[in-house]
């Protein structure tokens, strides 16, 4: 069942183009010129019921604006939105109450005031009980650690303090899909694993459906299955993560530290990519050349120490941006 349906979505921006001089004031102030943007250009996709979904790509390429369209905040200029069955522009207030979401850089919580005094206005506007939302908070705040932090001021918070009580705010009231913009954005590698950590909880529990944006490659591949990139507006991939992997991972890294210095200009299929006194460092097209004829080339009696390794996802996801 999908409870994200996106056909043919678009979005142009329009705005002022600036004249020079005082004519050029003048043209611009009685008779303006406009230029049209595209953010977001013919996309369409899919999201099933409890899917984790990374949906990625670099500044400037859509991926805020579809979020925002999704969510209601931002009207599309052309195509069809279906959230859990709902309208996000016709139906927003309804769908506010059914989705929640964490954005990273902008903070929904009352900055000189503790955030349980946040949380509480936020069950009050979702027309949740006291004694339910006492109950919820409670939960949140055993299972996000937040302990005594709830009752300081969120300025006086640490980022990932706060980035914690900005989750629990995003779950008062049980989101059925919720959307996680740079939610990591900052954190040390510590905060970032028990974030990692609870959305996957989330999910497994509740089956909470995951909307996720990232530039880090280790949210993507700790939590998310599928793979949507996005770049100038349109969709560039659209493919589970095994086989992002599968099809772009075909170059391996090959790291050798040699007992005595050796020539490797007779074997085929590699790259040098780093030689160090007797430590090499190789990289192999696995498409052109495999593995085990590129060890069987290589002087193994003189060989201290081997490691073989896949080159970093985010090459490959930026090599696609590229395209």
């Amino acid at each position: 069942m999908n409870v994200i349906e996106v056909k043919n979505l678009n979005k142009q921006f329009k705005s002022k183009v600036k004249e020079e001089g005082f004519k050029g004031s003048m043209k611009a102030m009685f008779k303006p010129e406009y230029k049209i943007k595209d953010a977001v250009s013919d996309i369409s996709f899919n999201v099933e019921a409890g899917e984790m979904l990374a949906f990625i790509g670099p500044n400037g390429a859509g991926k805020s604006t579809t979020i925002k369209m999704l969510t209601g905040i931002l009207f599309p200029t052309s195509g069809d939105i279906n959230v859990l069955g709902l309208n996000p522009q016709k139906d927003r207030k309804e769908l506010a109450y059914r989705i929640g979401m964490v954005n990273g850089q902008k903070s929904q919580l009352w900055m000189h005031l503790p955030a349980i005094d946040s949380y509480k206005l936020f069950a009050s506007i979702y027309d949740i009980e006291d004694k339910e939302a006492d109950k919820r908070i409670t939960e949140l705040s055993e299972v996000l650690n937040l302990g005594d932090i709830i009752n300081q001021p969120v300025r006086t918070l640490s980022l990932g303090q706060r980035m914690r009580c900005e989750i629990a705010a995003s779950l008062i009231h049980k989101p059925e899909i919720i959307f996680f913009d740079e939610p990591t954005i900052g954190l040390d590698p510590v905060v970032k694993q028990e974030i990692r950590k609870f959305v996957k909880e989330l999910n497994r529990e509740f089956n909470t459906t995951v909307f996720f944006t990232s530039h880090d490659i280790g949210d993507i591949e700790k939590l998310c299955k599928r793979v949507i990139i996005v770049n100038n507006g349109q969709i560039v991939l659209n493919d589970s993560l095994k086989n992002l992997k599968y099809n772009y991972l075909n170059k391996k890294v090959i790291d050798i530290k040699f007992d005595e210095e050796v020539c490797l200009d007779n074997v085929c299929g590699i790259e040098i990519i780093k030689k160090k006194g007797f430590d090499i460092k190789m990289e192999v097209n696995t498409r052109e050349q495999s593995i085990k004829n590129i060890l069987e080339c290589l002087p193994l009696e003189k060989i201290v120490d081997i490691n073989i390794s896949d080159i970093p996802l985010e090459e490959v996801i930026a090599e696609i941006y590229g395209k």
